[in-house]
């Protein structure tokens, strides 16, 4: 096995930096210094980017930052003993002990295992005090593998105990390190699912669940920091660590016997749905390792609360609205459902319109109204009156055509599901049919959508008897939440919406001009705001939707779709040409993102202008959003329309107007590049990237003994 950690990985008592961003980067350098890191760019943008999501500190002056990356060849531990304290996030003051994790993207178990133990072991005072007082590198690389179980077997009992010295309590137990995806628990402690110790069944109870998006470090440290809090106070807690190296599910029965659980996650619960019932605390991943002792008493008090929260269904279900140790707001959970419709919604967009455009290649535009009289009156076999092309044409239109048709129902059955989970699809799905018979729209679906899920959630929420409980969610919820949805839509709401509906598809048709060059521009400029974002994905639903009222006399929607599309591609495009043509103004990895960004733009993938825009976003946003407006409104002034919902330049062959679409989507990425370059020249960025260069050429220097 390749070694984690040796001497020249290891810095002691030196000055790294005043911030955990240099510090950071320093590490990084030694990571590629040694050979185990292909470039040292994309280590740092990758270690940056965790940092980022969660601070790494944690109590006692450790921080643990920690990545994986495509640049990184094997599994390194980097340790440093800093000269002065880094503010690292922890609530406690600044760190001066620093291990940064590097794990390749597709590390071996048995690495990912080793780096998660190291995790652990930081969580134990014997361990980090032998850390503190080592006097050499040797020496703390000895104290790492001890902990690990990789160092040598010494020969007698007595060597054995020399060599440990004061990190014997560091070791993880033999028992539950065989256990693989099972917190440390120290030795006394109940194994997951086994029958209670005599005597215990007066104690309280508590499962909990760790996991954090890397899946190495904080996964394994709140998993520890419960248990031994939770040792502390007389409570029985099972933990179930989510994490790269693997996990083992909590047994039923040990979830059964639990007065409530805790999940200090930052990503969706695997499973949650077995959880049902129980009264439960969530917060993010960190807080199990900053105040564990605080949730597991939030635990115990939800426990005795008749009132309190419970779960409800599966990972992503209504009931998980905990933000940074907070409960989501209704806004922010109802925008999250309709962002979860639109995305399950896409797929029909996309296949229905394209199977759509793929017909009037094949038969022309007529076959729009002779499709039904072709698919009745003739086969492959006996065409009749038709051609081959006539009929193929057919095919391909009315399955697109039943498709996009589904539109409505799929959008409004996952804003459902978004809000309810399961018991809201039936609902959903039943209000977008009453939509669509209304003639009410996708913002039909939207309002029965919502309309659907909110029943479903609250006939969800009051505590039934058993044999009551097991008949909501297939019978009572879909029953009383469709009446509530549909009934509404039928006699109230579905006749205004369809009304303005009908005005908007009036005023689309006669747009010219102006309001046509108005409307691309609006679009555009949302388009570009937030790259992929809730404003940026208005504007695209509010085009995609749309295409499903379209037809051959009515291409309004499809001009809309094709002026979205480009505001879309311009961003990365934009980005790309810009740290192509100016470089001084952009750090080495802006100018690799740059590179792929030429891809992402062409297929219309926004988000390929988010690393841009995360470092500096006042100048590029502005930027991003002018360019993306004046495509918007060159390609709908100009009568550029498309059939299909996405797919960027390889849908080309489908656009109508092909040479006027191309030119919004040059001049809007000319735009958007010189825009940048300006903002950054008036700025000074070119300074910035020179002193972030040295930075980095200094950080491959730094020595790596005192």
């Amino acid at each position: 096995m390749s070694e984690l950690i040796t001497p020249d990985l290891v810095s002691l008592d030196q000055d790294l930096g005043g911030d955990k961003e240099t510090v950071i980067g320093q590490l990084a350098a030694l990571v590629q210094r040694t050979g185990r890191a292909e470039q040292l760019d994309g280590l740092l943008a990758d270690a940056i980017a965790r940092e980022n999501k969660t601070a790494t500190g944690i109590p006692g002056g450790i921080a643990i930052p920690h990545c994986r990356s495509a640049a990184v060849t094997e599994p390194t531990l980097v340790m440093a003993r800093l000269a002065e304290g880094v503010p690292w996030g922890a609530k406690d003051g600044p760190a001066d002990i620093v291990f940064f994790i590097a794990a390749p993207e597709g590390a071996d178990q048995t690495h990912l295992k080793l780096l998660a133990k190291l995790a652990r072991s930081l969580m134990k005072k014997d361990f980090v005090a032998s850390l503190r007082s080592a006097r050499s590198e040797q020496e703390i690389v000895r104290i790492v593998d001890d902990a690990l179980d990789l160092s040598p077997a010494p020969e007698d009992g007595a060597a054995a105990t020399a060599t440990a010295g004061s990190t014997a309590a560091a070791a993880v137990p033999a028992s539950v390190e065989s256990r693989p995806g099972t917190q440390d628990a120290p030795a006394t402690a109940e194994p997951t699912g086994s029958a209670p110790a005599p005597g215990a069944s007066a104690r309280r109870r508590i499962v909990a669940v760790t996991a954090c998006p890397t899946g190495i470090a904080h996964t394994y440290m709140a998993a520890d920091g419960l248990t031994y809090a939770a040792e502390g106070m007389g409570v029985d807690l099972q933990v179930e660590t989510q994490g790269s190296a693997g996990f083992t599910k909590l047994d039923p029965a040990t979830i059964a016997a639990a007065d409530a659980v805790i999940f200090a996650t930052d990503v969706d619960v695997r499973d949650r749905s077995r959880f049902a019932g129980k009264p439960y605390v969530a917060s993010p991943v960190k807080r199990g390792i900053d105040e564990p002792k605080v949730m597991i008493e939030e635990a115990l008090a939800n426990a005795e609360n008749p009132n309190a929260k419970r779960v409800q269904g599966a990972a992503g279900s209504a009931d998980e609205a905990e933000a940074s140790g907070g409960r989501e707001g209704w806004g922010t959970r109802i925008r999250k459902a309709v962002m979860t419709g639109v995305s399950y919604m896409i797929p029909f967009v996309a296949a229905g319109g394209l199977l759509i455009a793929l017909g009037f290649m094949v038969a022309g535009a007529d076959i729009a109204n002779i499709a039904d009289d072709v698919l009745t009156g003739s086969t492959i076999w006996s065409l009749g009156e038709f051609t081959l092309a006539q009929y193929i044409g057919a095919v391909l239109f009315k399955m697109g055509s039943l498709a996009i048709g589904l539109l409505v129902p799929a959008l409004a059955g996952y804003i459902a599901y978004g809000l309810a989970d399961r018991p809201g699809i039936a609902p959903g799905f039943a209000a977008g049919l009453v939509a669509n018979f209304m003639g009410a729209g996708f913002l039909g679906g939207i309002v029965g959508g919502l309309l659907a899920g909110l029943a479903a959630y609250w006939l969800a929420q009051p505590r039934l008897p058993r044999w009551l409980g097991s008949l909501m969610p297939v019978v009572i919820i879909p029953l009383l939440a469709t009446l509530f949805s549909s009934g509404l839509l039928l006699l109230v709401l579905g006749g205004p919406i369809a009304t303005f509906m009908a005005w908007l598809t009036e005023w689309l048709n006669g747009m010219t001009g102006a309001s046509a060059l108005a409307l691309g521009a609006i679009l555009g400029l949302m388009m570009g705001a937030d790259l992929g974002g809730p404003i940026n994905k208005v504007a695209y639903t509010f085009a995609a939707a749309g295409l499903g009222a379209a037809t051959v006399a009515n291409t309004a929607p499809q001009e809309i779709m094709a002026a979205v599309i480009a505001a879309g591609m311009v961003p990365p495009l934009g980005l790309a040409l810009a740290s192509l043509v100016a470089k001084r103004y952009f750090t080495v990895a802006e100018q690799e993102n740059g590179k792929a960004a030429w891809l992402l733009g062409a297929s219309f993938i926004s988000e390929g202008a988010i690393p841009f825009a995360a470092a500096d976003p006042l100048r590029v946003l502005p930027s991003t959003m002018v360019g993306g407006a004046v495509a918007g409104a060159i390609s709908l002034s100009s009568g550029a329309l498309s059939p299909a919902p996405h797919g960027g330049v390889w849908i080309l062959p489908l656009i109508g107007n092909p040479l006027m679409f191309l030119l919004s989507v040059v001049v809007g990425t000319v735009v958007t590049a010189g825009i940048v370059v300006a903002l950054k020249h008036v700025g000074g960025a070119h300074g910035r990237v020179a002193d972030a260069t040295r930075s980095r050429e200094d950080a491959a220097a730094v020595p790596t003994t005192a």
